[in-house]
């Protein structure tokens, strides 16, 4: 288990007190916070690995570093007595559907996970106050025990979110594809002390999916998002109009050469 929220999140905890249930935890989280971080790995600083005290589990540490640093040092270092069967990263607060998936540091340690040959999945709870931990651990040991039993296709990982309602609201688990919804950036200027200017980056989430296939729009509706994220980014659908295109190779044809 991981994280981005940082070892003591409520959602880390939450999350592990599920999986316990299915099976023996190690838990590897950053320190601190490292929300949207993305893939950031750490190379120009020493890592540095710590056991930290978690109620009812042995096998709890924090890192130094990113998500990924984490899942690196705890497959690569850590375990020992060989890889684990399964890295789930999360509870994480607030959802990462659409374009979050970019950002997250919470999808990206599922990812590391996924790139070291474990399967993995990530899993996020649509909100980002008073949020129902129970309700997004229950869901979690859910798929956990389902890709435990079923496995997952090489290089492919899951994204899951779900709803803030409690489990009798909920209103099933959907299939969903990434949709196109994101944030829209502002960006605030301030003074400091001394009077020199700073930046404050905010913004706040555009909703624009209207298919309900879509993972941010199924979270709105109630249901339980799982969507399979592959490692390869390759957009294979603009293959055939990219084809079609001179690439410059026209244009040296007609220079004379120097």
């Amino acid at each position: 288990m991981t994280n981005d929220d940082g070892v003591e999140s409520p959602g880390l905890h939450a999350l592990a007190f599920a999986l316990s249930r299915v099976g023996e935890v190690t838990v590897c989280a950053p320190e601190a916070e490292e929300s949207a971080v993305g893939h950031s790995i750490t190379t120009r600083i020493p890592l540095r690995l710590k056991q930290v005290s978690l109620e009812g589990l042995e096998r709890t540490y924090c890192v130094n570093g990113t998500p990924a640093d984490s899942v690196k040092i705890a497959i690569g270092w850590l375990m020992t007595e060989g890889p684990p069967d399964l890295v789930v990263s999360g509870i994480n607060l607030g959802p990462n559907t659409a374009t979050n998936v970019i950002y997250s540091g919470t999808i990206s340690a599922a990812t590391e996970a996924c790139i070291m040959g474990v399967p993995s999945f990530a899993i996020s709870l649509g909100t980002f106050v008073n949020p129902l931990w129970p309700t997004a651990a229950d869901i979690a040991a859910q798929v956990a025990e389902t890709v435990l039993e079923r496995g997952l296709p090489s290089r492919v990982l899951l994204n899951v979110n779900v709803p803030n309602l409690r489990p009798e609201q909920v209103r099933g688990i959907r299939l969903t594809r990434q949709g196109d919804s994101s944030f829209v950036d502002a960006l605030e200027e301030r003074l400091d002390p001394r009077g020199q200017p700073y930046y404050w980056l905010a913004g706040s989430y555009q909703m624009t999916d209207t298919d309900p296939t879509t993972d941010a729009l199924a979270v709105q509706d109630g249901w339980v998002s799982i969507t399979p994220l592959s490692l390869d980014l390759t957009a294979h659908h603009v293959f055939s109009e990219l084809s079609r295109w001179s690439w410059g190779d026209e244009r040296r044809e007609r220079e004379p050469r120097r």
